[in-house]
């Protein structure tokens, strides 16, 4: 069974998170009350996964990431931030983190964002043969609108590029996130034309809004267009969808801190801290992310 260590030094979050992750996700969970006590913990019984909130006494989330990413790199970690830590929060990401969950969002996002990590971490384990040896490819892929298509792709890109550059596993999961936003986007933003502004006052209205057009003409004839180009030196990601599109000079130059927690400001944040180059076409229902080879 799937082991995971929470750690807060909230007893009411603690137990909060380890229910939602206990019930959600059917995992075996221990708890810790702060960084040190966690770090033992990791010491004794080795989870799989660890959730833990960043501000904390005594040892704080981010010393204890990165005490574990040191010793301990199989261990996935999901951060818990609470309001006013979204700066911190990205610089953990771009430093190695797996992912982060607002606490005011843990019933709707941790065993998700939970599952995506265990899951990525799985995936490398099993592909990490067949690709090992790939020095350079062409893909191109054609997707209806269903997540349960792009995610496993996303996936399937962040995975063969680790094995064809050999990366760590901190750079792989920033990548996949970038190209997982992308496609996210070109779903909900571009192919069903959803509007941000209701998720983020009603979001349980827009996931019902969201399904329904998934079913309705012109939305569900619409698809994606996901084109890779890879070489040693770098990798490219075209990902198109068949929407009206945006006008891109509307959008910021850097997106600001604050957005980093809002769901029409996270996407094209998180790209652009994670890909070396991301630029739209002049209709906007075209990005187009750009890595290049950290080793070399």
């Amino acid at each position: 069974m799937t082991r995971v260590l929470v750690v807060d030094d909230s007893p009411i979050d603690r137990i909060l998170a380890g229910n939602l992750l206990a019930q959600g996700g059917g995992w075996s969970v221990e708890y810790a009350c702060d960084g040190l006590e966690g770090l033992e913990a990791i010491r004794r019984f080795r989870p799989d996964l660890l959730v833990t909130d960043m501000q904390m006494p005594e040892m704080d989330g981010l010393e204890l990431a990165c005490a574990v990413r040191r010793d301990f790199p199989d261990v996935s970690i999901v951060l818990m931030t609470a309001r006013g830590s979204d700066e911190i929060a990205l610089e953990a990401l771009q430093a190695g983190e797996d992912s982060y969950v607002p606490k005011r969002a843990l019933a709707q996002r941790l065993v998700e964002t939970a599952r995506r990590v265990l899951s990525a971490r799985h995936d490398d384990q099993v592909q990490r043969e067949v690709l090992r040896r790939l020095n350079a490819r062409t893909e191109s892929f054609t997707l209806d609108n269903h997540l349960e298509l792009l995610l496993p792709l996303s996936r399937y890109l962040q995975l063969s590029l680790a094995q064809q550059w050999g990366l760590d596993l901190s750079t792989r999961m920033q990548i996949g996130m970038a190209l997982e936003e992308a496609m996210l986007n070109a779903l909900y933003h571009g192919n069903l034309e959803m509007d941000q502004a209701l998720r983020e006052t009603d979001e349980m209205a827009y996931s019902q809004i969201a399904e329904q057009r998934q079913r309705q003409p012109p939305y569900c004839e619409r698809q994606i267009y996901v084109d890779v180009q890879t070489t040693p030196e770098s990798a490219t990601y075209r990902i198109r969808d068949e929407g009206p599109g945006f006008d891109p000079s509307k959008l910021p130059t850097e997106a600001a801190i604050e957005d980093l927690d809002r769901p029409c400001g996270r996407g094209v944040m998180l790209m652009r801290a994670f890909m070396d180059e991301v630029s739209f076409n002049d209709q906007g229902n075209e990005v187009t992310l750009v890595k290049r080879c950290p080793n070399e």
